[in-house]
């Protein structure tokens, strides 16, 4: 004989729970897909994105059948181990369902969007913003790590933007040798006469295309987002003066943060020994052309992904160092650097077993 709590009826009970239970999870995953009220232009998104662990490249390595940095014109080292850049990954237009999703069920971190994008920039706007920002971090990172070698530099245009000051008159793959009548040799030293300057104001540039010396004078134009800052238009690279030629062969990434490891691959590529003594190194750091390393974004997301690929040592910029320690790191050492040479100085002693100084 069997009652009321019998095996039978419990087995009914369990059946109708799951039954049910599907229907709040069908609707749900509808939900997640519709980012507005149908028949509408009423947005369901919320104003955050979502930061979370990136892939990690191996700038010792290939990408795509290419090294990830190409050096001709030069004899280079034997390198092995790793060197990785770390990258964050974001996602934006998501509805409340799926940042719930991403911060319940991932290691993501909720922020507002206009940490990423600012007020009154466009998507398309910051995309090419972040793509200049990587450009200009891959000719810092040449500088940088040809003036730590002693070899000199040249300034080359990488490109010119639509419909600035320098579009139709500058030229890509010229060669900037002097402004206003100084030489230079570093982009940020071009910079740095422009940005002196006001809109309006002329400035005068030597220019090397091919087997022609050119003078081009041009009046500066004004930065889209603040019509105080002069904007000549151009994005720069920099090359070796000596007939050696870096090239990045990285894409669909943006931002300034591969710098240091960026730098510090030229330097183990073109100099004798391992830098990173065959060990598996990650980092991420801006990198000035005087070796100064710069903190970045979201560095906690970038030390999981590090780890989780089997880095044994993380290069953390110095300011950085909080963000740094607050996420598991194992057995994983997080060193502190300030400079390029702090952070060849951390790779070599890891590598002998001595004391790194590491954040704290």
């Amino acid at each position: 004989m069997t009652g009321p709590d019998s095996k039978s009826t419990r087995r009914k009970r369990r059946l109708s729970t799951i039954t049910w239970g599907a229907i709040p999870v069908v609707l749900l995953a509808g939900l997640v897909t519709v980012d507005r009220i149908p028949g509408t232009d009423i947005s369901l998104t919320v104003p955050y994105a979502a930061q979370g662990p990136g892939p990690t490249f191996n700038t010792l390595g290939d990408v795509d059948g290419e090294p990830v940095i190409q050096i001709d014109g030069a004899e280079t080292d034997q390198t092995s181990g790793n060197l990785n850049m770390t990258t964050v990954s974001v996602r934006t237009n998501m509805t409340l369902a799926q940042a719930l999703g991403r911060w319940l069920l991932t290691d993501d971190s909720l922020v507002p969007i206009e940490q990423i994008i600012p007020p009154n920039v466009s998507e398309e706007e910051m995309q090419q913003s972040n793509e200049e920002a990587f450009v200009s971090s891959e000719a810092s990172a040449t500088v940088a790590a040809m003036n730590y070698l002693g070899r000199p530099t040249l300034v080359v245009v990488h490109d010119t933007v639509e419909d600035s000051a320098a579009d139709g008159v500058i030229q890509a793959n010229d060669i900037i040798t002097s402004v206003d009548g100084a030489d230079v040799t570093q982009p940020g030293k071009v910079q740095e006469i422009v940005r002196a300057k006001a809109p309006g104001d002329t400035v005068e540039l030597g220019i090397s295309r091919g087997d022609e010396r050119l003078t081009e004078i041009i009046a500066l134009g004004e930065h889209p987002e603040d019509p105080s800052i002069p904007l000549l238009g151009i994005t720069m690279t920099s090359e070796p003066a000596d007939d050696v030629s870096v090239s990045y062969n990285l894409n669909d990434i943006g931002g300034p943060s591969a710098g240091m490891i960026f730098s510090l691959a030229v330097i183990d590529k073109l100099s004798d020994g391992e830098l990173n003594g065959g060990k598996f190194v990650a980092g991420s750091g801006t990198i000035s052309e005087d070796g100064t390393v710069g903190p970045v974004g979201g560095v906690e997301h970038k030390v999981i992904a590090a780890k989780e690929a089997g880095a044994e040592l993380f290069l953390a910029p110095a300011d950085n160092c909080a963000n740094a320690l607050s996420s598991d790191t194992g057995d994983m050492v997080i060193a502190s650097v300030n400079t390029l040479d702090d952070a060849v100085t951390a790779m070599e002693a890891f590598a002998n077993g001595d004391e790194v100084a590491t954040c704290r």
